[in-house]
């Protein structure tokens, strides 16, 4: 199919990310969630109410920080989102969507779609599972190395309404967001988290696309449905609850390690991805790499219905061709 198939693919999720992205949103925020603020510094003595600037431990004093908000649900996050900044903070860093599923997703529905003809055997032209997950791992691993830079401006494009309005980045766009990242702290920072995006792509990709071909198989196989609008809601949505439970964990690890702001000579907040999952669960607890979880499925779910449901229909259009 060569370049069909990675035109169908960049459609497909283009479409898919797009409509899909209010509920990536809130899933960003929601694994930010619990995570501590960045540090502010303590207010100078001259700031203070004059009876604690003459105190004898004046030096010491600090400004007490607000308590913790309380952690609250995908619909709570979504209406406090529109209260606070509005319908169309729900589609903040959509732009930074649509490079990152022309980079990423297009690369990796294209490859898949290439190593699945070459793998898949001649004359019954099924592949076994092993091979499908094996195409995926390859597929998505490459799709994700390209698209990292898109990855990173698009989590913190998500994330930034969560900061205080002194702390915000405020990126006018996808490219102003890879244009300053890259000016104020280096060309490297566009692949800041690089490692973890590669192994959630392979990850996704393979429990997604893989998962998708064995249950559509299986379906047509067992003559349960006909090969049409059923089977394939039917196996993308299996898939796509396949694909949120194998990548949940690394990617809100993912998240963390991208959105985090690191100061010039301060410490970074975390020194890798172990760092970042050892500091996570010694503070939140096992538990808290599912954080997300609901708007992750609630996403995922939709996501891959449209993906594969709009990958099918445009592979209709473009038989001809």
């Amino acid at each position: 199919m060569g370049v069909k198939g990675f035109v169908e693919g960049g459609v497909a999720s283009i479409v898919a990310g797009c409509s899909t992205h209010p509920l990536d949103l809130i899933k960003v925020r929601m694994q930010l969630q619990g995570e501590k603020a960045p540090a502010t510094k303590p207010q100078p003595v001259h700031a203070l109410r004059p009876a604690f600037a003459f105190s004898a431990n004046s030096s010491a004093i600090h400004v007490p920080a607000a308590a913790a908000p309380p952690r609250v649900g995908p619909i709570s996050v979504g209406m406090r989102i529109v209260q606070a900044e509005g319908v169309a903070a729900l589609f903040s860093g959509v732009s930074a969507t649509v490079l990152r599923q022309t980079l990423y997703s297009t690369t990796r529905m294209g490859l898949y779609d290439v190593l699945k003809q070459k793998w898949s055997d001649p004359v019954s032209g099924s592949m076994p599972l092993a091979q499908k997950i094996a195409a995926g791992l390859v597929a998505g691993g490459i799709g994700a190395a390209i698209g990292n830079p898109a990855d990173v401006a698009m989590v913190r494009m998500q994330a930034d309404g969560r900061l205080p309005a002194a702390q915000r980045r405020n990126y006018k766009g996808v490219v102003d967001a890879i244009a300053r990242m890259s000016r104020q702290e280096g060309v490297a920072s566009l692949w800041r988290g690089s490692g973890l995006t590669v192994n959630r792509a392979m990850i996704v990709t393979a429990s997604q696309l893989a998962s998708y071909d064995q249950f559509k198989e299986m379906i047509l196989e067992k003559g349960v449905m006909a090969d049409g609008l059923g089977t394939h809601v039917t196996a993308s949505f299996a898939a796509g609850f396949v694909a949120a439970v194998a990548s949940n964990p690394v990617d809100v690890i993912k998240t963390r390690v991208m959105n985090m702001k690191v100061e010039p000579g301060e410490v970074p907040p975390y020194s890798g991805a172990l760092d970042c999952a050892l500091k996570t669960v010694r503070a939140e607890g096992p538990m808290a790499l599912y954080k997300g979880f609901i708007p992750t499925i609630s996403r995922q779910g939709p996501f891959t219905v449209v993906l594969f449901v709009t990958l099918e229909q445009v592979r209709k259009l473009l038989k001809e061709f």
